[in-house]
């Protein structure tokens, strides 16, 4: 029997197939009752669980309505801008205790602090021809891809994975927290190298750096930075450490936990999660729109023309002709996101220093009028500045480049992730979450072949 080539007239002719048997008319939700996207009719979400690890605020609820309120971010009980500033103030990076207080439960003494470090130190390099045998000869364009990939592969490299013993659990989570980075950098080395034919430099972790200096140090082919730099990118990972059990990919980690499946299976579904340009990979859309508006802007300090380019935006006249104005809104959070709040200050001094001022005040002049913009198209929902608004443009300003945005997002949930696989897992009750779908196609006879 020969094997034909597949035509595109023959795609296309499948595709006409698939868009005759497949349709689903909208009113079947609402007849039904459908939570679409698990989020109930007033915007709140579905509860699916009960978690420790953290809390999202963004609003509350009296006499059955929500209430807009400054949002706020809460780590195992500590107000996430608190924790910052407790370390910032001590002049410390904050990216381990942060870790060891999502993982553990609570903040760590001196001692288990230094303990803890020293153990994820001892962990950052990758196993032995790891980068040669995994990454260098099967490199991808996408870091994010790579990534997903590169954990699935540890499973391989792991004496026991299906051991799921909590002390097994643990210390496979620390060591994979401590790995990313190395991964993350090599993946983007060997994709400038194989893709971009630029210059392979692999640099390995260096002793008594932290892992945003690590990180610094891998990715940049002179190994410089500054001190400034390493302590921004540390209050980087720890603003993006966790987000709570019902952000899709802490979900998604929970779902495949809920399985029985390895961590590897679980931590990679949850990358492959984080990599959707509606979830994590929001950044890069962001910094993509921005260059649009830009470009299409002719006086950034003119409101009116902002407004009217942001008007054009919403109706897909410009930019990637979604209808959305990327880094503004958000499921929970109304009058303010914490984590843009405190990104947007670090922002504002940054963009000082580089002389990007006029840049930064175009991003607050989007910040400020999109709301307006929204409520004149009839959208009536309360909106505010979101993290990726300005998570990209901090990383712009620190010269990392745009294809690794959405991979530090990743390096830095590893730990929120890892801890709600290790909560799934023990307090649980160890079922199996599978909720329901209502099935609206009608029973039919089968016919035979010759009667088609």
């Amino acid at each position: 029997m020969q094997t034909a080539a597949v035509s595109a007239g023959f795609l296309e002719g499948l595709c006409e197939e698939y868009r005759k048997n497949n349709r689903i008319d909208p009113a079947a939700y609402d007849k039904w009752e459908v939570k679409r996207g698990l989020r109930n009719a007033d915007g709140t979400g579905v509860v699916a669980g009960v978690t420790e690890i953290a809390n999202v605020r963004g609003y509350y609820i009296q006499d059955g309505e929500r209430v807009p309120m400054p949002g706020q971010l809460i780590y195992r009980g500590i107000d996430m801008a608190e924790l910052i500033q407790g370390f910032t103030s001590e002049g410390r990076f904050g990216y381990a205790e942060t870790a060891y207080l999502l993982l553990f439960g609570a903040l760590p003494t001196k001692q288990r602090l230094a303990d803890f470090e020293a153990f994820m130190e001892a962990h950052h390099d990758l196993p032995s021809m790891f980068t040669e045998d995994m990454i260098l000869k099967a490199p991808s364009p996408d870091v994010m891809n790579k990534l997903g990939r590169a954990v699935l592969t540890l499973y391989s490299y792991d004496d026991n994975p299906e051991d799921m013993a909590l002390s097994s659990e643990l210390r496979r989570a620390m060591i994979l927290v401590a790995r990313a980075p190395q991964i993350v950098a090599h993946a983007y080395a060997a994709k400038r190298h194989y893709y971009d034919n630029e210059s392979l430099y692999l640099h390995r972790p260096q002793p008594g750096l932290t892992m945003a200096e690590n990180f610094l140090w891998a990715v940049r082919h002179d190994n410089k930075f500054t001190p400034e730099e390493a302590k921004l990118l540390d209050l980087c990972m720890v603003i993006h450490a966790e987000h709570g059990g019902g952000n899709n990919s802490a979900f998604t980690c929970r779902v495949l936990t809920s399985t029985g499946t390895d961590l590897y299976s679980s931590i990679a579904g949850a990358i492959g999660s984080l990599k959707g340009p509606r979830h994590g990979g929001a950044n890069k859309k962001v910094m993509e729109m921005f260059q649009y508006i830009e470009d299409g802007v002719r006086d950034w300090t003119d409101e009116e023309e902002v407004s009217a380019y942001l008007g054009r935006l919403m109706d897909k006249e410009a930019g990637d002709r979604s209808g959305l104005i990327y880094g503004m809104g958000h499921a929970i959070y109304t009058l303010s996101d914490p984590r843009a709040v405190l990104l947007k200050k670090y922002a504002k001094g940054l963009a000082e220093s580089k002389g990007m001022l006029d840049e930064f005040q175009l991003y607050e002049a989007v910040e400020r009028l999109t709301p307006r913009v929204m409520a004149a198209h009839g959208q009536r929902k309360v909106v505010c500045a979101n993290v990726d608004l300005f998570s990209g443009f901090v990383y712009k300003m620190m010269g990392i480049p745009m294809e690794l945005y959405t991979p530090l997002f990743a390096m830095a949930r590893m730990v929120g992730w890892c801890a709600h696989r290790v909560e799934e897992l023990f307090t649980s009750g160890g079922r199996i979450i599978r909720p329901a779908y209502k099935v609206v196609a009608p029973l039919r006879p089968f016919v035979p072949l010759e009667e088609r």
